[in-house]
Parts: structure tokens; C-alpha cells; sequence
């Protein structure tokens, strides 16, 4: 029977409760109950992202993603997405720098079919992985690239930005969607290597919420989970230790054919998991978190010289979190006037601090954001593999808010101090072209993907 057993205390966030287990082959378990509704979450976390991969062979960790739903031993071709949705349930994966996802909801009585999917796949997909799923999932990719970064508005800011903020060398420089380059010389040797070393059970976590019984899940993961094997040969990521400060600021002008002049900026942030980054969330809803916040009011409202403005952050436990503005213009609007003002607000941000208001104004719209994904079973059974993957403990998801609500207006202060200055951000400006004058530009519109960080998951 399964090995270890942790008891997940009751917490802030409500009458939440976990119990962690450990199989012998080190898949780890977390289970929790809720009875509210008859349906139950199944998601499993595998320790792999775009910062496990190696230059010249970028995008194999989403590449898999999509691998995943091309039938395994006893499932062949899309049998996955049938059985799942056959059952009533709903299913799909993503891939963000840091793990790769799978996740089902299903009414209560379908659980056990999730698991063993999950399980076959886990244990058996190198005998259905030949060249043409390989090339079929490879176009897949190649064809999402086009459609959702290469070909749309402002596609390549989040991947021009990221290289800027990651220097060339750092397993973070590279986004999780890939290169086509590499995506081309990806072999099918490649993509069995990647699986054998990354999706052992000892490389992942799997957490099933909701209407369950404990003890018949228990049963259920020892009987398809337990006979997989471990795998030993996982390489620890590289380090993605940098300097909280880039040092100067970084610029680079892009001519395309978009709608409208755009300001983008990417600064480097404290790390997910600890209490500076928290604060820096705070700073960037009072900031830039919808339309209360003090840049849409200032270049939106006031100036009038923008017709959106946002920041946000992108969480990474690895390396330092990325702060994301986003400014699209108004009219004949100038980015240099936007900078200013841009400059000017976060001058004054540094020297005053959030205001009462605007504090319990952020910390409500955290506090809800949190509620929110812990209220349904698929969202906590994500955090609690989130917690369990980047941080060693389930127990997180359930104290996370508390710890949003501890951070002072003072802490919020010293972030946007220490980060939110000029010599500390990569900046991208875009000037809009002619289709005709695009076309002579052909080396300048290298073009990508945004953030959503979770980032790159894909719709299957």
C-alpha cells in the first residue's frame, strides 16, 4: 500500500483540509475532500518545463503536452479526449516554463477512468509514440505557433521580452512554446529520451478533489500507478539565479503591421513563494490591475493618450518573476509622452506608497482571485500540485491568502523601491507599418507569444 502519510491542517482560506501519500515508486498523492457537488478533479503536475530543456531543442516540453493525447497502449489515437468527454468530463494540459499539466473533471462515479488514463499514459505512451504521431503533434505545434504568436498583433512581445529579461545561456530565455528551427530537429529518439527522463511517477504529483472516498482513490493509484517504474536519470534544472536588477535598461523597436503604437516592458521581480513577491503583485494591481488602477487612470482616463494599460505578473519559483506592462496607444498618441507620465506615476508610487484604499482595494482583488480558484475542485487540485511541485508543500495553497493579507503598505513600497525603476526593465516599442512597408522589413518582424503563464498551454 501506498508509503507516507501527511495530514494537511484546516487554514484561513476556509474549512479546506489534504491528506498527502506517497507511493513506492515516489509518485506523490494528494487527496481532498469536498461533497458540496457530485464531480471530482484529477490533475497530475510532471516536474518539466521549457527551463528543463536544451539549447537546439527547445519546445520538446510542450511538444509532449500534445504527445500525451495520441493514445498509449491500450488507448490509441484520440481516445483520451472520447472516453473523457464520452463520460461527461472535460480534460486539457498546458506547459509553462516550470511543469507541464494534465487535468479531468468528472462526475464522481467516472474518477476511476481518469486515473486510469492518466496511468496508462504515464506508464505505457512510448509504445504508441512512433514517427507519425511525431509528425502529426509536430505540425500541431508548429501550426499553434503560427496562429497564436507569428501571425497575430504584437505576438513575439512576451518571447522578445522574456530574451531581453533572461540573457542568452539562462534556461528561462527561451519561452515554452519553441522555435520552429527546433522544433524541426526534434527526432523521435528525442521526444523518448525527454519521456523516459521527465514523466516517472517520482517526477510528479498527482492531486484528485472533490466528492471522493480516500480510501478507494488510495486503492485506485496503488493498483494502475504503482507497477510504473521510477526513473532515476532527471538532470536538476539548470540554475536560473540572477540579479534582482538588470543593471540598464534594455529597448528594442519593432516596426510591424499593428493596429496602434504599443508600450511594452518587462521588469525583474522577486521570485514566486516568498513574501517580496507577494508585495510585488500588490504593487502591480494598485498599478496597473483593471480600471481602477493608477495607470489606466492616468493614460487612459486623464491623458487620454492610451486605450488600455495594464501590469501584471507572471510568478516564476526558478528565477526572478516578471513584471508585464502592457500599453496600447490612443490616436496619434507619442510613446515618449506615455513614458513620461509612465515614469512620473511610478516615481510618485515609490515615494508614497499605496493608499489605504488602494491597499484593501488589492488585497480584496488577490484575496478574491485566490477564493476563486481554491472554490472549484479543479482549481485547488492545480494549486495543490502548484505547492507540492515548486515548493515542496500542498500545505501553501491553503495559507496563500493569509499571506497576501500580511504584506504591509510599506513592504508594497520598497518593491516598487527596489524593482520598478528604469535601469531594471526591457522595453519594447512598437511603431505600426504598411502591409507594403512590413514586407521590405523582413529581418525586423520576428514575431510571438503572450502571456498567460500560466503561460503556454495550448487547447487541444
Amino acid at each position: 500500500m501506498p508509503m507516507g502519510h501527511t495530514a494537511i491542517p484546516q487554514d484561513t482560506a476556509g474549512a479546506l483540509t489534504a491528506t498527502e501519500h506517497r507511493l513506492a515508486n515516489g509518485l506523490r498523492l494528494v487527496l481532498s475532500e469536498d461533497h458540496l457537488t457530485p464531480v471530482a478533479a484529477v490533475c497530475l503536475w510532471y516536474d518539466v518545463g521549457s527551463r528543463h530543456e536544451v539549447q537546439g531543442r527547445t519546445g520538446l516540453a510542450h511538444l509532449f503536452e500534445h504527445l500525451m493525447f495520441q493514445g498509449s497502449a491500450q488507448v490509441k489515437g484520440n481516445g483520451h479526449f472520447e472516453l473523457i468527454q464520452g463520460a461527461g468530463g472535460s480534460l486539457n494540459g498546458t506547459t509553462s516554463f516550470e511543469r507541464t499539466n494534465y487535468f479531468e473533471t468528472m462526475p464522481a462515479h467516472q474518477l476511476e477512468l481518469a486515473l486510469w488514463l492518466e496511468a496508462d499514459r504515464m506508464g505505457t505512451l512510448l509504445s504508441a509514440l512512433d514517427e507519425e504521431s511525431m509528425e502529426n503533434q509536430r505540425d500541431v505545434v508548429k501550426n499553434e505557433r503560427r496562429q497564436r504568436y507569428d501571425n497575430v498583433p504584437y505576438g513575439t512581445a512576451f518571447e522578445k521580452l522574456t530574451a531581453m529579461v533572461f540573457p542568452a545561456g539562462h534556461p528561462y530565455h527561451h519561452t515554452p512554446i519553441g522555435s520552429m528551427a527546433d522544433l524541426d530537429a526534434a527526432s523521435l529518439e528525442d521526444a523518448r529520451e525527454f519521456f523516459r527522463t521527465y514523466y516517472a511517477p517520482n517526477n510528479a504529483v498527482l492531486a484528485v478533489v472533490g466528492d471522493i472516498d480516500p480510501e478507494q482513490v488510495l486503492a485506485w493509484a496503488e493498483k494502475y500507478f504503482g507497477s510504473i517504474p521510477a526513473h532515476d536519470g532527471k538532470r536538476p534544472p539548470r540554475d536560473g539565479t540572477l540579479p534582482l536588477i538588470i543593471g540598464a535598461e534594455l529597448r528594442e523597436l519593432v516596426r510591424e503591421d499593428v493596429p496602434a503604437r504599443a508600450l511594452m516592458a518587462a521588469y525583474r521581480l522577486p521570485h514566486d513563494g516568498t513574501r517580496e513577491g507577494d508585495a510585488a503583485d500588490l504593487a502591480l494591481t494598485v498599478l496597473g490591475g483593471g480600471e481602477s488602477s493608477r495607470l489606466h487612470n492616468r493614460l487612459v482616463r486623464r491623458d487620454r493618450t492610451a486605450v488600455s494599460a495594464g501590469f501584471g505578473l507572471l510568478r516564476l519559483a526558478g528565477a526572478p518573476s516578471m513584471g508585464w506592462l502592457d500599453v496600447k496607444t490612443s490616436g496619434d498618441a507619442e510613446i515618449a509622452d506615455i513614458e513620461a507620465a509612465l515614469d512620473e506615476e511610478l516615481a510618485r508610487f515609490a515615494e508614497q506608497g499605496p493608499t489605504p484604499e488602494e491597499m484593501e482595494r488589492a488585497q480584496a482583488q488577490l484575496e478574491r482571485e485566490w477564493l476563486d480558484r481554491l472554490a472549484t475542485v479543479g482549481g485547488r487540485a492545480d494549486e495543490l500540485c502548484k505547492f507540492a511541485v515548486l515548493f515542496g508543500d500542498p500545505t501553501l495553497a491553503f495559507t496563500a491568502v493569509r499571506r497576501v493579507l500580511e504584506v504591509t503598505p510599506e513592504e508594497v513600497r520598497a518593491v516598487a523601491v527596489a524593482q520598478l525603476r528604469p535601469d531594471n526593465r526591457a522595453v519594447l516599442v512598437y511603431e505600426p507599418t504598411g502591409p507594403s512597408e512590413q514586407a521590405d522589413q523582413g529581418d525586423q518582424t520576428d514575431t510571438t507569444e503572450s502571456t498567460d503563464s500560466d503561460t503556454e498551454g495550448a487547447d487541444k
